[in-house]
């Protein structure tokens, strides 16, 4: 009893002596004032850049304040917040707040090492610290996670970085991220689980993601991109919904890596369900004084057809579209989707009602560095104020679009400040607009060629053209200067000039050359939104020669000198989707040339063409185009029509004959005449050949057409008005040395006289 109180006595002393030792010897800390006890003074510590009422600012107690343990801790945090600090600590001394601050080195410099796959520039987008900015290791880590995200968008994924500093004088240090890249993680196989009506091999096709192959150095799509393998599964989506299957669903998608973290193995897991055809399709309207039979047209969705997603958001947007047209600005078209499961058909009742009034707010235009505002502004079919338009929205995307000014254009509303109004954004990525080209290639038509160019289709960002062009090749020259301001006065009314020198060769077809020196001025409006009409003043001196001695007489008494005073008009409509390359829509334009206004040269010269595009299929990539042409030529006078002023056939315009190989024909000379009266057309079958972005392509073809009508006679000349015919296909390349293509032709109706050319060939390069 009395050793285990002696025991207790002892450990009571013990216990005591130990706090004593340390309550002497352990440091201050603010927690040692009472709460409520006064603090008479904050005082600021170890600051070198920073100065210490930059501290003072984001403390949560002052001088003269009562001790609050909480206020305290939340000034700790926030000074940590900052990032400013590598320590801070918070005593007391005597009846003040003393606040310790270590401060975060300035980086001098950040440095990239191991990097070859990717440029610093990159890198230094991405990543948060920079030169001057202050050390972190919290923002070193998450740059690292940024460089590490790079690396695996691009297929790295054993890529390693490892950081470190290198010290400086006055708190100064070097960054250096240390990478080693590794190998790239390609991906070695896609297969697919639960396909049974669609073979591996064309769910492939469907998916952008591609198996990785040696030969594809250029490709991106062979790498794992979580991103890219969601849009997979849309795809994937898409494509079983376009061929009916309606209850299809993706129900897992995996990308698996290898140990060695080298390669992915990437596996879909689908359902497809039964395949669905379209049942009753019937249009719901609600709006008033409005027949809902004019919009039968705009159906595409047609029962007992394979049922297709793609036909009923097309027809949604054709019908929002027309009804736009037709005034309906404010309209709610909304597909009502009711599926039989028991007869496998898909009833769809598209529902028109009245929409809420809504107007456009504000227009956001973003991502033009270079091209100001206003050139913008002027494509979009409506102003902030207009009432809101869908219809009018794609116009302006599509006149955006045929600029050309603009890598991409997207053309999006989101909801405005107030439940009435919508915000247009319009987010454009610029391309270059200048360019400064060397060019060199090959045409059947003109031989071998070089090209000098210097344009700028934005100068300065106001949307003007300033165009010097040199051409150079076997059988025509070209040197010209021009100019087109699009947007005369602030109006949409178009003007510009051109100066232009032009040489043609055409001793091997009809034995002259030809120069021609002179300028023209031109000026252009709309009458309507795809209706536009054009004026032109064109003043040239033709100057035909180099006629030997034996070529036709026909073409000896032209050699010579002449002036002609041309006044143009044309009238164009335009309905394609895109100008540059169309995929659907139409376009006819009626041109008239009326020479005589001064000059020696009299003529009156109409051209009558037009076109029509249609897709195949809703990826767009089977297009047939129709196009046709016809025109005419007469003299005012008594004077004949010029062979330089008629017309010529075959070539590119009627493939399968030789260049002016159809028409006119001195058949002692064999030189081709030209014709004051021409037709020609085809049908073309642009086909997909399934080598995604290799850039190659397939057409097939059908041309047609005739030359006649000469004003020289006599018993050598040949001339029948007969239609010349031809069929082939095509195969044309957009390769790394330029756009490439080739054309086979074979002539289905012709007449003896005629220059038949069974293969046309043209490649270009621009450096």
């Amino acid at each position: 009893m009395h050793w285990q109180q002696a025991v207790g006595w002892k450990s009571c002393v013990y216990v005591a002596a130990l706090f004593a030792l340390l309550f002497f010897n352990a440091p201050v800390s603010a927690q040692d004032f009472q709460t409520g006890e006064m603090i008479e003074q904050v005082r600021i510590q170890g600051t070198q850049r920073i100065e210490p009422e930059t501290v003072h600012s984001y403390m949560l107690i002052r001088a003269g304040d009562s001790y609050d343990a909480t206020r305290v801790d939340h000034s700790l945090k926030a000074l940590f917040a900052t990032g400013l600090f590598a320590d801070i600590t918070i005593q007391r001394e005597g009846n003040a707040l003393i606040v310790h601050v270590v401060e975060n080195p300035i980086i001098s410099n950040v440095v990239f090492e191991g990097n070859e796959e990717i440029e610093d520039e990159s890198f230094e987008e991405e990543a948060q610290l920079k030169a001057l900015s202050v050390y972190s290791r919290t923002k070193v880590q998450s740059d690292v996670q940024r460089i590490l995200t790079l690396y695996r968008r691009r297929g790295y994924f054993a890529a390693t970085v490892a950081p470190s500093i290198i010290q400086h004088q006055q708190n100064r240090v070097t960054l250096v991220y240390q990478i080693t890249e590794g190998p790239v993680a390609g991906i070695r196989r896609i297969s697919f689980v639960g396909n049974k009506i669609f073979s591996d091999n064309k769910l492939r096709s469907v998916v952008i993601s591609r198996i990785w192959k040696w030969y594809r150095f250029w490709a991106q799509d062979d790498t794992y991109d979580p991103d890219r393998l969601t849009f997979d599964r849309e795809l994937l989506r898409r494509f079983y919904m376009q061929n009916g299957y309606a209850e299809f669903v993706v129900v897992s998608a995996v990308a698996e890596i290898t140990p060695d973290r080298e390669a992915f193995f990437i596996t879909f897991t689908i359902d497809e369900g039964k395949r669905f055809h379209f049942g009753q399709v019937s249009i719901r309207n609600e709006l008033q004084r409005f027949d809902a039979n004019l919009l039968r047209n705009e159906v595409t969705t047609l029962e007992d057809a394979w049922y297709n997603s793609n036909k009923v958001d097309d027809t949604v947007d054709r019908i929002t579209d027309e009804l736009g047209v037709l005034g309906y600005a404010f309209v709610d078209v909304r597909p009502i989707v009711d599926r039989d499961f028991k007869s496998k058909k898909v009833k769809i009742t598209y529902h028109i009602k009245e929409g809420e009034r809504v107007y456009v707010d504000r227009i956001n235009i973003r991502g033009n560095e270079r091209t100001v505002d206003h050139v913008i502004r002027r494509e979009m079919r409506f102003a902030e104020g207009d009432a809101f338009n869908a219809a009018k929205m794609n116009r302006s995307k599509q006149r955006l679009q045929n600029l050309n000014y603009f890598e991409t254009v997207e053309v999006t509303k989101e909801p405005g400040d107030e439940p009435d109004k919508t915000d247009i954004n319009v987010d454009v990525e610029e391309k270059s607009t200048g360019d400064f080209s060397i060019g060199v290639g090959f045409s059947t038509s003109a031989g071998a060629l070089l090209e000098l160019g210097i344009t700028e289709r934005n100068l300065l960002g106001k949307g003007q053209t300033l165009a010097l062009k040199l051409n150079v090749a076997e059988r025509q020259q070209e040197q010209s200067l021009s100019f087109t301001e699009p947007y005369l006065f602030g109006k949409e009314l178009s003007g510009g000039v051109e100066i232009f020198r032009r040489s043609f060769d055409q001793e091997d077809f009809s034995s002259f050359k030809l120069e021609q020196v002179g300028f023209t001025i031109r000026m252009g409006y709309p009458l309507a939104e795809h209706l536009r009409e054009s004026w032109s003043y064109t003043l040239q001196k033709d100057d035909l020669r180099d006629v030997p001695f034996f070529a036709s007489r026909f073409v000896r008494d032209q050699e010579g000198n002449f002036t002609a005073s041309v006044l143009g008009h044309s009238i164009g409509y335009d309905k394609r989707d895109n100008a540059l390359k169309p995929t659907e829509g139409y376009f006819g334009v009626l041109r008239t040339d009326v020479a005589g206004l001064g000059g020696n040269v009299k003529f009156l010269r109409n051209n009558l063409s037009g076109g029509y595009f249609y897709s195949l299929d809703d990826d767009r990539k089977w297009v047939v185009s129709l196009r046709s042409a016809v025109a005419y030529v007469a003299r005012l006078g008594s004077a004949d029509i010029r062979i330089s002023d008629r017309f010529f056939l075959g070539g590119d315009n009627l493939r399968g004959f030789e260049n002016s190989g159809v028409g006119p024909r001195d058949i002692l000379t064999n030189d081709a005449l030209g014709g004051n009266f021409m037709y020609n057309g085809g049908v073309e079958l642009r086909v997909p050949l399934g080598l995604k972005s290799s850039g190659i392509s397939a057409a097939l073809f059908i041309d047609f057409g005739t030359l006649t009508s000469v004003d020289a006679t006599g018993p050598e000349v040949r001339d029948k008005s007969n239609l010349r015919m031809s069929a082939g296909f095509g195969i044309s390349w957009d390769s790394p040395f330029g756009p490439i293509r080739g054309d086979f032709g074979i002539p289905i109706l012709k007449e003896g006289f005629d220059e038949q050319e069974i293969f046309r060939f043209r490649f270009g390069k621009v450096f």
